[in-house]
């Protein structure tokens, strides 16, 4: 079969590939969590039922879970064009999904060569495993939906420095930590507002997968930095520092209360349900000047808050020097990490963090 090249990208890694031979297993935790990835593995063809309808025509996420319900733009639409608008935003979303999950798996497998352990090894490729079935999943359900939209630029660069960076520890960082810590939020918050059945079925495979994913990072990062020296932790730690701002200049801020950056995908997206994109950025300043702020519905995971930071913080990737770094760019250091701890403890990835309060 012939490679589409039109739709195909390059590109060139610095890591260096890691034979290991000593085949032992160092640390139990990875152990433990090798042995649960076998355990749980799922077929995406047999154990979700494909048969539950899903009518692309209408909503699969309720509007108000977006937080747009409240500018005025969106206000003076009719309620057909205001589900129309939420069904594409729901796309918009789901392609981000898509798209981030094949990074995953590309990320996943360049952690497999790279990695020097051999419990790391067995882990990540079982990791890969879990992405290739998520990019599954999520394309069979969006060809249902009949609309993909391009990965959103930010969402491109991050991965794309993840895979081009020269060591493993910032590839682990920043997959596991920094885009899984926003994909678990956005996919426990996904499935609390979906609509779909289906959706939310395929939603909690995905859930336990992840926050395996997660976990591993926490292990294996965590005492790999502990071995650094000063200069190779704050490399590691910069890099942390890079990634987690890129993703925060894209998201408005930590918060999620300041000017996004524009996304051509979402621009596309609302002249297809014919809001001209001038209005609704104007919508959306005017809701800034107004102090109207983006406030998550009840239960609701904030991932930079419960989830990235925390993690980050947790194996050692925030030092004294970046700390002034994240104060100067005005992302607060958040290091509670009960919700992280209780969605990795639970069984399923998700039953835990049900009891999250909102923020």
């Amino acid at each position: 079969m012939s490679t589409n090249w039109e739709t195909a990208e390059a590109l060139k890694a610095p890591m260096e590939i890691c034979w290991q031979f000593d085949y032992e297993i160092g640390i139990e935790k990875l152990r433990n969590l090798y042995s649960k990835s076998k355990q749980r593995q799922w077929d995406a063809e047999v154990d979700i039922d494909w048969s539950q309808p899903v009518d692309p025509s209408k909503p699969i996420i309720d509007e108000g879970q977006f937080m747009f319900d409240r500018l005025s733009v969106i206000k003076k639409l009719s309620p057909s064009k205001r589900e129309e608008f939420t069904a594409h935003m729901s796309c918009h979303l789901l392609s981000q999904f898509l798209h981030g999950e094949q990074g995953a798996m590309m990320t996943a497998a360049a952690l497999t060569h790279a990695v020097p352990d051999y419990e790391g090894k067995l882990y990540a490729a079982t990791q890969t495993m879990d992405e290739a079935r998520h990019v599954e999943v999520y394309e069979r359900y969006i060809n249902k939906l009949a609309v993909i939209y391009p990965i959103s630029p930010w969402l491109k660069s991050l991965i794309d420095v993840t895979l081009q960076a020269d060591h493993w520890v910032k590839i682990a960082i920043g997959m596991n930590m920094v885009v899984e810590g926003l994909a678990l939020g956005a996919f426990h918050n996904m499935r609390r507002a979906t609509t779909c059945e289906l959706l939310r079925s395929i939603t909690n495979n995905v859930l336990q997968d992840e926050a395996r994913h997660v976990a591993f990072g926490n292990v294996y990062v965590g005492e790999t930095i502990k071995e650094m020296d000063d200069d190779e932790r704050e490399d590691i730690a910069g890099f942390a520092f890079e990634a987690v701002k890129l993703m925060s200049d894209s998201q408005g801020g930590a918060r999620g209360d300041g000017q996004r950056a524009p996304d051509p995908g979402f621009l596309q997206m609302l002249a297809t349900v014919g809001i001209e994109p001038k209005d609704f950025i104007a919508s959306l300043m005017e809701a800034g000047a107004s102090g109207l702020r983006a406030k998550m519905p009840p239960g609701q995971i904030h991932s930079f808050k419960d989830l990235m930071m925390p993690a980050l913080v947790r194996v050692g990737a925030i030092t004294d020097r970046t700390r002034e770094m994240y104060a100067e760019a005005e992302i607060p250091v958040w290091e509670d990490a009960s919700q992280l701890e209780a969605l990795e403890d639970s069984e399923t990835g998700v039953a835990d963090l049900d009891r999250a309060e909102a923020y």
